[in-house]
């Protein structure tokens, strides 16, 4: 039996196992099996890896994109400034780490995206972000980091954002897990009466469909997008990269 999971703290809001034993159900594939590890922290891993030797791929979601870091023997595949993994590849008792956000998150981000459409803030300063930053240098957009406190690579504080700061940027990403389930009734706190229809506004939140977030910008006309193409994205990335050798 071929066994991949997901790896993060907590999972209730996670849709991977669902979708990938869809897959291998679809594929015909009855010797995969997808599975969800909660671990609480990232010192757990070493004992999960042991307990389940016929681990063939993790996926990495929140908290532990970063702090998984140390962890991996080899890091070639990540690109150079991409302080972020996602996704394991077990080989030969080696951990092999990549990032298939990056591409996730591009790939959906285009097609909703418009030609004056050239400046973003980007919520959190987390792992999501890393890959969320990468991908927008790819794309020639330029953007500032928002997060609670600066810090070394954040622009703003959220206390900092006004209507000329909303304005200048109309591309809004959330990369912070707020908003997601089962605590739906929160939201960024950005003044949300500056945005207007030139905005898009992505979360890459996917659980609910339709975050707080993403209802508030709706309503001022703004275009919403959610994670879930981002999702499917990574994850098909992330199958390829389990079946390359």
């Amino acid at each position: 039996m071929r066994l991949f999971g997901l790896i993060g703290y907590p999972l209730t809001h996670s849709f991977s196992k669902k979708y990938f034993t869809e897959k291998f159900e679809k594929e015909g594939l009855d010797d995969c099996r997808y599975e969800l590890f909660p671990i609480e922290s990232i010192t757990e891993l070493p004992g999960l890896i042991s307990q389940h030797p016929d681990l063939e791929g993790l996926n990495i979601t929140i908290p532990y994109k970063k702090q998984v870091l140390p962890y991996l023997n080899h890091t070639a595949f990540i690109p150079a400034g991409l302080e972020a993994c996602n996704c394991i590849l077990f080989s030969e008792g080696q951990l092999i780490g990549y990032n298939t956000d990056v591409v996730g998150f591009r790939e959906s981000l285009r097609p909703v995206l418009r030609p004056d459409q050239q400046s973003a803030l980007v919520l959190g300063n987390g792992g999501a972000t890393a890959a969320v930053i990468f991908a927008l240098q790819q794309l020639g957009i330029s953007y500032h980091i928002v997060s609670r406190a600066l810090q070394p690579g954040s622009d703003f504080t959220y206390q900092d954002l006004d209507h000329s700061i909303i304005q200048s940027h109309p591309i809004i990403i959330n990369t912070t897990p707020v908003g997601m389930y089962p605590k739906e009734d929160h939201c960024p706190d950005i003044p949300y009466e500056s945005i207007d229809e030139r905005h898009l506004l992505f979360d890459l939140v996917y659980n609910p469909a339709q975050t707080l977030f993403l209802r508030k910008g709706a309503e001022r006309g703004a275009t919403i997008k959610n994670g879930e193409d981002m999702l499917l994205l990574q994850a098909e990335e992330s199958w390829k990269i389990w079946n390359s050798i």
